[in-house]
């Protein structure tokens, strides 16, 4: 198994800089709405969605009402690697991406024809945010003998500068694919899930150093002292969380991968190291079972320490109305650089579609 390195740089852009928190505070926490104003905004919502014929795509980490919302409507709720699928393919002329920029700006790679909104444009991600394309572009050029594979959880130009994309629910059989081909993989964003990739695979992997800011809070020591209070309980965790969470969990996997595994498994209490969003869906499919919050590094009453993406709760039925009422909050991507990003998107949809009926096969 090879060692792994990280980039040397003296001003690494990792989750918890100042370029993040200057981010973070945008991501304000909006008001609860009335149940009258929930229905109201709901009821014209539909009317937009039907009468522009645009479907709402959101992600597992959004507001429980949207997720609703989305599949009321002909919509789609998903991790990212399926909202891409949705989107490139469903007969909607518009997609309003319920989630962050990077999510709206693959929907607009894959589906070039159709008009991309959401919700805000300010919502954004910090792995995103410390993988800058100038200092990311210059690491790739250090390292020309590897292949460069990048998290979703990129801007279209990290995206556009790689060989590959992944997501979380595909990274690990791309890796080996890539090991087996006898290649040296350069990773981005994310440390901890690229740490988690090589261990399991031992690739030759050189990573680059950032971290999602709800994941890297969870703490093992927690982790332990909650497995006293529920002994018998379920450890799910996803691979973005530090290696000394991941060591203890029971299951490590994907938003999807999550789920199916809290609805197979045959523990009744099952305790969660992923976004709180991820709980409304868990309920729905296993209705019998208690899911409890894995425990953080801070106090449930700061957004920064509660497992909640900040900018994922910045999209609301409010702003969700004013983006399709008014075509605001459009997405647009440079047309070269989306040909460029569309070549590693592709080829993870090409690899997910074969994996399918590999398995299926299998079956």
């Amino acid at each position: 198994m090879s060692e792994v390195e990280t980039p040397e740089t003296d001003d690494r852009l990792a989750a918890d800089t100042d370029l993040v928190r200057n981010y973070l505070d945008k991501a304000i926490c909006p008001p609860q709405m009335s149940e009258a104003e929930t229905a109201r905004y709901i009821s014209l919502i539909k009317e937009l969605l039907k009468s522009k014929n645009a479907r709402l795509v959101a992600h597992y980490y959004t507001d429980s009402v949207l997720q609703d919302l989305a599949e009321e409507t002909g919509g789609f709720v998903g991790d990212s690697l399926e909202m891409a699928r949705f989107g490139r393919d469903c007969d909607g002329e518009t997609l309003v991406v319920a989630g962050v920029r990077f999510m709206g700006e693959s929907a607009k790679i894959l589906s070039p024809q159709k008009k991309v909104l959401m919700p805000t444009i300010e919502a954004t991600c910090s792995l995103d945010i410390a993988c800058p394309i100038d200092k990311f572009s210059a690491f790739c050029d250090q390292h020309p003998d590897r292949t460069v594979v990048v998290y979703a959880n990129t801007s279209a130009a990290v995206k556009a500068r790689s060989d590959w994309v992944v997501t979380s629910s595909i990274a690990l059989d791309v890796v080996e694919h890539l090991m087996e081909q006898g290649e040296k993989v350069l990773w981005a964003p994310d440390r901890h899930l690229g740490s988690y990739i090589q261990k399991v695979t031992g690739a030759d992997m050189l990573l680059w150093d950032a971290a999602c800011i709800v994941h890297e809070e969870f703490k093992a020591r927690g982790l332990k002292d909650m497995l006293q209070m529920y002994p018998d309980a379920a450890i799910l965790a996803h691979p973005e969380s530090p290696d000394a969470v991941l060591e203890i969990a029971d299951h490590i996997g994907s938003t999807t991968q999550i789920i199916n595994a809290a609805r197979d498994l045959p523990n009744k209490d099952i305790i969660v190291a992923t976004d709180q969003g991820i709980f409304h869906k868990l309920q729905q499919v296993a209705p019998d079972k208690n899911f409890i919050v894995a425990p953080t590094a801070g106090n449930d009453a700061t957004c920064r320490s509660c497992a909640n993406c900040p900018w994922m709760g910045m999209n609301t039925l409010e702003n969700l109305y004013h983006s399709l009422k008014t075509d605001s909050n459009e997405i647009e991507v440079d047309a070269e650089l989306a040909k460029k990003a569309m070549i590693p998107l592709q080829r993870m949809l090409d690899f997910a579609a074969e994996l399918q009926i590999k398995v299926k096969g299998k079956a």
